[in-house]
């Protein structure tokens, strides 16, 4: 089981859910007006529904009725954060396969592929989160140190910090998924068996008796008495 792997998965998983609350909360920007504390009144608008509540504990929302009336950053907001949410998703499936510790995904050369997939789909998931936030909150900021902006000026939202911080995590969780396939790139030691030291006339007589034809000599022919007339 590798930690790599297990640690990139909970970045990423983590980051996919910060991802789906910082795309359905509707704290992107907010604004007070308070003449007093019992006369506050809070607004807050999303990328799907405004809403306001007072001091008093009302609270009451309304959403966008048409999307044709919705100005053009929300709108590629709203595409870049639902894009950020699939691909969170995705990834988060291609992770599961490709994880040494599960039984699905093939040889460990196919889920090293799957793994690096994973990772790299969170990357894409976390760049567009990342993208999507900060146009939006690049909007909200301009609006509000513009002193020829005369409508009603909002500031930054919970949603966008947790799209800001989802998006991390799943950058961090592709790029920890990407470098732990060089894991299984390792490849294995060759295991050799030691016999032992052979000796010299072990090894001749091996020759020897393996060889058909050849037959030991008998050394005491070599030194009869004729050698010596």
């Amino acid at each position: 089981m590798s930690r790599a792997q297990i640690s990139g998965l909970v970045f990423g998983v983590g980051g996919f859910g910060a991802l789906v609350a910082a795309t359905a909360s509707n704290e992107w920007k907010v604004t007070t007006r308070a003449s007093s504390v019992i006369t506050a009144t809070w607004v807050y608008q999303g990328l799907w529904m405004n809403c306001a509540g007072n001091a008093l504990g009302s609270f009451h929302c309304r959403p966008h009725f048409t999307i044709f009336k919705v100005e053009g950053y929300i709108q590629a907001c709203r595409g870049l954060m639902i894009a950020a949410v699939s691909l969170g998703f995705f990834g988060a499936i291609f992770a599961l396969f490709g994880m040494k510790c599960t039984k699905v995904g093939g040889s460990e050369k196919a889920k090293a592929k799957i793994a690096c997939l994973a990772g790299i789909v969170f990357i894409l998931s976390g760049l567009c989160s990342m993208t999507g936030c900060s146009l939006y909150a690049n909007k909200i900021t301009t609006e509000f140190f513009d002193p020829y902006f005369v409508e009603q000026k909002y500031e930054l939202g919970a949603a966008l910090f947790i799209g800001w911080a989802g998006a991390s995590l799943c950058i961090i969780g592709g790029v920890i998924f990407c470098f732990s396939i060089s894991d299984n790139n390792k490849t294995p030691r060759m295991g050799y068996t030691y016999n032992g030291p052979t000796s010299v006339m072990s090894s001749r007589t091996k020759y020897q008796g393996g060889e058909g034809d050849l037959k030991p000599t008998n050394p005491s022919k070599q030194f009869d008495k004729n050698a010596y007339v």
